[in-house]
């Protein structure tokens, strides 16, 4: 068994899994595709970044075990969406080659090599170092061999009560062909001997576990002694499936999962009403092409080889697991109260001073703009909003946009009594929010069930975007406020992400913001505003010209610096200004959480660049820009990031930070994140990822921890 100090080692080695790439020539056209990384081979990064927090003991256990499970979870992603992409191009000869010039196939033999060796460490953390610190604190995980008589008996109790009965077996023969599989949902392939009740003996069958069914199962304490213990649903049935064939023989019992694309297509062209055929596709989800095979690691060849043949797999699409195939159902026991003592110290978010009094929001926002860091800071102030706008008799309008906002949203409530109320409600929902598809459905019935106008945004544009906007009567005259953000009116996300919150009732901002839902629910030309910038329109040619303003500052002496903040950094264009500005000597300091494609570090083309991508306790997922501006500074807070598809394919918007005080805060947190040496990475020219960590001597900087002190109560 290896130790824990190799594990850790192992996966700070698994940057080296990550080929470096030739350094192009200094001399190189900006269009050159040396200079620019591949976004997927990016993206696997990040998720490495992820994986290795794993083994960090600054991080309190069940957090760790958190860090392994979302690794899990972005994982699958990849497969569903961006691997499942590759093989769609390569399927219908449709490649299609990024900036870096990379052939698609190229590109999936990499990721796969990548991705077999991530997951080999994954397994590696989680039995070498996850389970056994577990164990030492009293949480245990038991196999089959360690189960005493008396927990034997209470499992097999459960097995005939709890599992046996919802369980349906696939023997496989001409009469019962191989059963279509959900995505990722857990599967057995058994090999038995003998004949059955008519005569056959096909030798296979398939075992679905019914999702209705938990992965993991706890142990009640009379059977399970000191601790808390639980055991895998996987083990059970691997133990009891001889009860499944009665009469037969069981020679061997495998778990193995699919997945599928998951990636939805609708035909802007084809579709005449949005919902009704997002409600169509929605279902194929569940049965698209397989793009992964997941297996037991002791599963036979001659088993796996036909599981590859009946998915149309290839070898290097099989990924052989020591452990559960689908981790990411472990997440239930992160949640339990017994374990809450091995996670991380709770806290309250805190809210600024002018939201303590009381008075009403409205009162608040008219004497200065508010800005809220979350999740440092309260979402409550923004739910508030809403909520107090539904039993105002003197707003008589509200609009929003909704992407992401969960099942029990308060906002959604607030705005269903609003709009019961009498208040004139308009929704614009975004039914294609990945994976949020069928909620979104569903939130967009309840308002138009309550009386609300709700529309789905552009067909061929999905809205991104993050406003609401109030309009209210007072002394006899209208007023709009606003709420404007980077991330989405999700409460319990606002508590787990990074975001920022603009609350204003500024004239231009309110009109501008106005303009815009007027646009996205009605028809006519793109409206001219004046100061907040949006996609698809003029975000993107607004932010080069920025980019081209410092750099034209820095040719003719001035100061010049920029520090932009985003989630994704991929689209070339951007990617060529800012290359330009370091070639005129801006400073430019870029904060990108996930994909990047921009080499930082080239002598002559972006020596004066520096990337950095910061892991902590919280998911970072604030957009900020900053611009020198020749000591006037421009400072904008924006829902999208630096990628084609929010640039050019999405409404979003990206809103300035007028107020002096609250644009200086901004510019402050952006360099404490700059400052970070604990939690953050730095980018090398090659690609690979370089832990930040203090010289001998050095004070440590956390970023994350340094906000959570001056922010939260």
């Amino acid at each position: 068994m290896a130790s824990t100090e190799q594990i850790a080692e192992a996966a700070m080695d698994l940057h080296d899994a990550f080929e470096a790439e030739d350094l192009p020539d200094e001399s190189s056209d900006l269009h050159d595709s040396s200079l620019y990384l591949n976004r997927m081979l990016s993206q696997l990064q990040f998720n490495m970044r992820v994986l290795q927090q794993a083994v960090r003991d600054e991080h309190p256990l069940i957090e760790r075990l958190k860090y392994l499970l979302i690794f899990s979870a972005n994982t699958d992603e990849f497969f569903e969406i961006r691997v499942a992409q590759l093989k769609s191009q390569i399927k219908f000869s449709r490649e299609v080659t990024d900036s870096d010039g990379a052939h698609p196939r190229d590109v999936l033999r990499e990721v796969s090599e990548i991705c077999h060796s991530m997951v080999q460490t994954q397994y590696g953390m989680l039995n070498n170092v996850i389970l056994p610190a577990l164990a030492e604190q009293g949480i245990r995980f038991l196999r089959r061999e360690q189960w005493s008589k008396e927990q034997e008996e209470w499992i097999y109790r459960y097995f005939k009560n709890e599992i046996q009965p919802v369980v349906s077996p696939i023997g496989l023969d001409p009469a019962h062909p191989f059963p279509r599989l959900v995505n990722k949902s857990l599967n057995f392939i058994v090999e038995l001997d003998g004949k059955d009740a008519f005569g056959r003996e096909s030798g296979l069958a398939i075992v679905p576990a019914p999702r209705s069914l938990p992965r993991l199962i706890q142990l009640p304490v009379e059977v399970a002694g000191n601790g808390t213990t639980f055991v895998f649903l996987s083990s059970i049935i691997h133990n009891y499936a001889d009860r499944l064939f009665p009469g037969m023989t069981v020679e061997g019992c495998y778990q193995f999962r699919i997945t599928r694309n998951a990636d939805l297509n609708l035909e802007s062209d084809e579709v005449d009403d949005l919902a009704r055929a997002m409600r169509g596709e929605l279902h194929s989800r569940r049965y698209g092409d397989a793009v992964r095979l997941e297996t037991a690691d002791n599963c036979p060849e001659e088993l796996v080889s036909a599981l590859l043949r009946q998915f149309d797999l290839t070898e290097a699409e099989c990924y052989r697991v020591n452990g559960p195939v689908n981790l990411t159902r472990m997440f239930s026991i992160t949640r339990l109260e017994q374990l809450s003592k091995h996670a991380y110290t709770p806290f309250t978010p805190g809210v600024p001073r002018i939201l303590q009094r009381k008075e009403s929001i409205f009162d608040a926002i008219r004497k200065s703009d508010i800005l809220l860091h979350h999740p440092f800071e309260s979402f409550t102030p923004v739910v508030d909003l809403i909520r107090q706008s539904a039993k105002d008799p003197n707003v008589l309008a509200i609009r929003q946009t909704l992407y992401r906002t969960g099942a029990d949203s308060e906002i959604v409530s607030a705005l269903v009594e609003a709009a019961r109320a009498g208040t004139e409600v308009t929704a614009v929902i975004e039914i294609r929010a990945r994976f949020d598809e069928e909620e979104n459905l569903t939130l967009a019935s309840r308002l138009q069930e309550a009386g609300a106008v709700v529309c789905y945004g552009v067909v061929s544009y999905k809205t991104h975007s993050k406003m609401m906007l109030v309009v209210r009567r007072e002394q006899g005259e209208l007023r709009r406020y606003v709420h404007v953000g980077t991330g989405n009116y999700h409460a319990l996300n606002a508590r787990l992400y990074t975001d920022y919150s603009l609350l204003t009732c500024d004239s231009t901002i309110t009109s501008d913001v106005h303009k815009l839902f007027q646009q996205l629910t009605g028809m006519g030309r793109a409206m001219r505003v004046k100061e907040v910038l949006h996609a698809p329109f003029t975000l993107h040619k607004q932010i080069l010209e920025r980019i081209k303003q410092e750099t034209t500052n820095a040719e003719n002496g001035r100061p010049a610096r920029i520090i932009i903040k985003c989630n994704g950094l991929t689209e070339p264009k951007v990617i060529r200004a800012l290359y330009r500005a370091s070639q005129a000597g801006v400073k430019v300091d870029l904060i990108v959480r996930g994909m990047c494609c921009l080499r930082p570090g080239l002598p002559r083309i972006s020596a004066n660049i520096r990337v950095i991508s910061l892991v902590g306790r919280f998911l970072e997922h604030t957009r900020a820009l900053w611009f020198a501006n020749d000591g006037n500074p421009q400072v904008y807070l924006s829902s999208a990031d630096l990628m084609e598809r929010n640039l050019l394919r999405r409404v979003e918007i990206c809103f300035p930070v007028k107020n002096e005080k609250l644009a200086r805060r901004v510019l402050d947190e952006l360099e404490l994140y700059l400052a970070d040496n604990c939690q953050s990475w730095s980018l090398r020219p090659d690609g690979r990822y370089e832990l930040n960590q203090p010289a001998p001597g050095e004070e440590r900087v956390s970023a994350q921890a340094q906000l959570l002190a001056a922010l939260a109560n």
